[in-house]
């Protein structure tokens, strides 16, 4: 019998339905379900569930869909109630794909499973590892908002989908990847330092879709030194093959990622480094419609750096903060809290700068010791610093700090005539998840974090254990 098919219902247990009636009955698997036509409405007019009350089937037939009934009973569920019943822990979640795939209703698996609303900072614990063919640890790892991953380690990008259960590697050009930008669940931007151009990879098929290219006045091969977006343009910080020159790049991502404009050119002449460092970080702020390019470099007289906001329909840095004492060993900007966060590369603590009323003398307000600063120590290398939703999560060596502000009704001013600012830390995980390897990249997508760590070939996954299926 094909799996969609219909036949007559028995004689006891369910009435033949009346002409006008919205209860309708379904065959599965041999188990009869009874439900609203309101409700399978809900699965969407491609599904197979849709056309169980379709007008080509008889209003006194009982439809017959030959397939597993203990699964339709779990997505039943998820279309009634918009949400997967306790039960569905019981299953293997690849079956569940597998069965939501059918029906034409994985959409709405992925928002019950794998949505970013369902993030929960204070409640991640380490869940899962995924492991990664070969002995390279990764390079960069990039995500989408539904929590497909894909990680660069050495020559090769593997790629999990939302749910983690299946994956898939290529090769690629590079010797090893050094930026890597999610663009869907199976496109991405990559570029290394030592390789020319930024490469678009289709993930499905293995192959180059584009390669994006910057020239400077000599003509000269560029290397990629950093990555970002917007929901419309493609950020790309390239360096001269010399390394005398550099910029950033926007590319427009709705439009075949024509080039839209070049910012920020810098033309370094002589021993004037600090003048014209690349950005090797990209951020985009849609809060302010900016953009924040941000690059540090190590010398004789120890790290220097500087960040800037860029407002793309001018061109122009609209503000500028070089970095000189306590340079950041990295920085992030949060659009939920209005701030730039950076963990200082002596200090090691972490520091935020108010984007609400940002100055250029000395913006940096420390959430910890500031003594530490003049220390030169550089208790901050390595630390990692990034911000999702309106919280920030900074490492240091193998753990995790969470930074949460404390809203509380104040009548204490800053200097700036803003409410005074209150932050507390809170160290992430379980006693079991404390330390471990220097953490490397940080990553979030859907209701997960990412984590790699050094020396390690293989991602943590960090989500709330009440919401781990078995797989």
């Amino acid at each position: 019998m094909p799996p969609f098919a219909a036949s007559l219902p028995p004689s006891n247990g369910f009435h033949k339905r009346k002409p006008d009636s919205n209860i309708v009955t379904v065959d599965v698997g041999g188990q009869l379900f009874q439900t609203s036509k309101q409700t399978l409405t809900l699965a969407g007019p491609k599904s197979v569930l849709s056309r169980v009350f379709d007008s080509s089937y008889n209003q006194f037939e009982v439809p017959f869909i030959d397939r597993d009934p203990e699964l339709f009973s779990i997505l039943l569920s998820l279309l009634r109630t918009g949400n997967l019943p306790s039960k569905a822990k019981e299953f293997d979640l690849q079956d569940l794909i597998s069965e939501a795939k059918f029906y034409g209703i994985e959409n709405l698996l992925v928002s019950t499973q794998s949505n970013p609303a369902q993030f929960e900072a204070f409640n991640l614990e380490k869940s899962t590892i995924l492991p990664l063919s070969g002995r390279d640890s990764p390079s960069a790892i990039s995500t989408t908002p539904f929590g497909s991953l894909h990680v660069a380690h050495g020559s090769k990008i593997t790629s999990f989908d939302w749910s983690l259960q299946r994956k898939s590697t290529i090769l690629t050009h590079f010797t090893a990847v050094d930026s890597l930008l999610a663009l869907s669940p199976s496109l991405a931007a990559a570029g290394a330092t030592d390789f020319s151009g930024l490469q678009i990879l289709d993930l499905q098929r293995g192959f180059v879709r584009e390669t994006l290219k910057w020239e400077n006045v000599t003509k000269s091969s560029s290397t990629v030194q950093a990555i970002g977006s917007s929901p419309e343009f493609l950020f790309t910080s390239f360096e001269s093959g010399r390394r005398n020159s550099n910029a950033v790049m926007v590319f427009d991502i709705q439009n075949g990622f024509r080039p839209v404009a070049e910012i920020g050119h810098n033309e370094i002449y002589g021993a004037d480094i600090v003048s014209a460092i690349p950005a090797t970080k990209l951020n985009w702020v849609s809060s302010f419609n900016l953009l924040m390019a941000s690059g540090s470099h190590g010398g004789p007289s120890g790290v220097v750096g500087n960040i800037k906001l860029w407002d793309l329909r001018s061109g122009n840095s609209v503000y500028e903060l070089k970095e000189k004492v306590d340079c950041f060993s990295d920085v992030t900007v949060s659009d939920d809290l209005s701030a730039i966060f950076k963990v200082g590369v002596n200090s090691g603590e972490v520091f935020y700068a108010d984007l609400r009323n940002i100055s250029s003398d000395n913006p940096w307000v420390c959430l910890g010791d500031k003594r530490k600063a003049s220390t030169g120590k550089k208790e901050g290398v390595g630390c990692k610093i990034n911000s999702h939703g309106n919280q920030v999560f900074c490492s240091k060596g193998g753990d995790l700090e969470l930074w949460s502000e404390i809203v509380i009704s104040s009548s204490r001013k800053s200097e700036d005539g803003l409410e005074e600012r209150v932050f507390r830390r809170n160290l992430m995980g379980r006693v079991k998840d404390l330390g471990g390897f220097r953490i490397t990249n940080l990553g979030f997508g859907g209701n997960k974090m990412f984590v790699t760590r050094k020396d390690q070939q293989s991602v943590e996954v960090w989500q709330n254990s009440t919401r781990v299926f078995r797989s």
